[in-house]
């Protein structure tokens, strides 16, 4: 018999896909539906799905469930039954006799030919995989149209280890499954590290990454492949669901270039991770939609431009709550904003709440001077009200606060910390001007009078935010460097920032631990968000202006 002719090129879909933690058999519908389309549209011999697949990622302390476990073997069967004319690779929590492990398997005609075990558990940053997983100490190659390809997973091409196992094995080809979150400029950072990898490896790199929101985590996709020489020739649209194919020649297994899309600003990535972050908190968690309230400042007109770009208008709702501080241009550009925006919007005065209160406290603030017992009064009232017009209409609050305030504790606990998620809880000031000036240039809905006003709380007369921080081109370098890069007194100093404000923003960071450890969770975008990245105990005696 004459021999079959063998492929000339091998075509791998890359799936860039949000899946819901927890969710075993609605993933795995997922995954059918994908390689399906994959299989009888796009015509592919292999679809690579990203890290943890079946039960999304990061799954927590589910990981400790028996019964997640025995819904990932159900999940896996019925995923096997699907599985023909097509491979599939996808992520899953695999418990073995020996432990746990972080796997991939490649799944052929109903049946698993090959299973990878994470090498390099990441237990850094947002990371804590140590806690869950065993270690896997060897590589996986397995044949896919003629092409000898090896499987690893995220954090393995962060090490030169697994690369180099799968080359002396006999890949010329790696798939790489992951689950990265995003922050500011993440995606030059792993092409760098992919860029290195190849280069040991000699071989291309298809890279495929989970998108979605997950709590504070925002997974980005930018799946992308990577040729021999460390060129991208295709890369997918970022925080996009979508399937990418891309075909490799058989004889020099050279990826053939696809779509390779431009990688975004620093504002446009920020702003499509809010986005995406507030979209899928909202979705995933079931809320009808939101309720913000509107000061006609610059932090709750990005929060309310976001929210209308997550949800869309008709489930967002604002709220101005004015006092007798309250400018009455504050007034009108609200309603300004919320007319661009197309929202509903309303007006209610604390003033009577406000009065109610300081009549009950007569006589415990007999004697004493106003100070900020008022002015954090008059927060709270706004926050009662914002929560009970959730409670009623079953919408979520977004709080308004920025990574600026919430460093050095310039928010009021109850008040306008009150709140289901905070949006741009870890925005710095500074850079909240920026996603204004960008979300504008899209479509003008910022009222310019308000990115051009000098901040201000409007709790006390005249009051504005530099009477009580530096001024937050000050601020924002020197908390950026405390906080992210945990840079001591005298490295600040070395700057070029003086001494006396820097252990006055030290010590304002210090002293409120305790209010960023009550606050809601929020849309990490920095290198170092305040929860999982950052774990500082409340009560501690580590001074560090030494």
């Amino acid at each position: 018999m004459p021999e079959l002719a063998q492929p000339l090129s091998l075509r791998v879909v890359m799936a860039q896909l949000d899946f819901h933690v927890g969710d075993v058999a609605g993933n795995v519908k997922k995954v059918v539906a994908a390689l399906c389309r994959a299989r009888d549209e796009l015509h592919a011999h292999a679809i690579v799905f990203p890290e943890l697949t079946l039960t999304g990622y990061p799954p927590e302390d589910l990981l400790l469930r028996p019964d997640l476990h025995q819904q990932v073997l159900r999940g896996l069967e019925e995923l096997k039954r699907h599985v023909t004319g097509i491979d599939v690779v996808v992520g899953y929590p695999s418990m073995e006799t020996n432990g746990l492990y972080n796997a991939a398997s490649l799944i052929r005609d109903g049946k698993i030919v090959a299973t990878y075990h994470k090498q390099h558990l990441p237990n850094y940053s947002v990371f804590d995989e140590k806690r869950y997983f065993q270690p896997g100490d060897a590589p996986c190659v397995v044949n896919i149209q003629g092409v000898p390809v090896g499987i690893t997973i995220c954090e393995d091409m962060w090490h030169p280890g697994p690369m180099a196992q799968a080359r002396a094995a006999g890949a010329r080809l790696m798939l790489n499954l992951n689950a990265s979150p995003f922050h500011i400029s993440k995606g030059s950072e792993r092409e760098d590290v992919l860029r290195q990898r190849v280069t040991e490896g000699n071989m291309p790199i298809v890279y495929a990454n989970l998108v979605g929101g997950q709590d504070e985590l925002v997974f980005d996709g930018e799946s992308l492949v990577m040729d021999a020489s460390g060129t991208v020739v295709m890369r997918a649209t970022p925080f996009v669901e979508e399937l990418s194919a891309v075909d490799f020649s058989v004889n020099d297994i050279a990826p053939l270039a696809g779509v390779c899309h431009a990688p975004l600003s620093v504002e446009a990535s920020v702003y499509g991770a809010l986005v995406l972050g507030v979209r899928d908190y909202i979705e995933k968690n079931g809320f009808r939609g939101v309720v913000i309230g509107s000061s006609g400042g610059i932090d709750s007109a990005l929060t309310l431009a976001i929210a209308v770009d997550a949800i869309g208008k008709e489930r967002v709702e604002a709220v101005m709550m004015p006092s007798r501080y309250t400018a009455q241009m504050s007034l009108d550009d609200a309603q300004a904003l919320s007319v661009a925006l197309g929202v509903e919007h309303h007006v209610i005065s604390i003033e009577p709440a406000f009065q109610t209160f300081l009549s009950s406290l007569q006589q415990e603030f007999a004697g004493t001077k106003a100070d900020t017992s008022e002015e954090n009064i008059q927060a709270r009232c706004r926050g009662v009200l914002l929560m009970a017009i959730s409670n009623k209409k079953r919408k979520m609050v977004l709080t308004t606060g920025n990574k600026s305030e919430m460093s050095v504790g310039y928010a009021t606990l109850y008040g306008d910390m009150a709140g289901g998620f905070a949006v741009i809880k870890d925005v710095p000031k500074t850079l909240v001007y920026r996603l204004a000036a960008y979300r504008n240039a899209i479509t003008p809905v910022i009222p310019q009078r308000i990115i051009e006003r000098p901040p201000s709380a409007e709790l006390a007369p005249d009051q504005k935010d530099e009477d009580s921080l530096p001024p937050y081109a000050v601020l924002d370098p020197i908390l950026e460097m405390y906080i992210e890069q945990d840079k001591s007194l005298q490295d600040i100093m070395a700057a070029g920032y003086d001494e006396a404000t820097v252990r006055r923003v030290m010590g304002m960071v210090n002293r409120n631990e305790y209010k960023r450890r009550q606050a809601p969770p929020g849309v990490r975008i920095t290198r170092r968000a305040f929860g999982r990245d950052r774990r500082y105990p409340i009560t501690a005696f580590y001074d560090t202006k030494q």
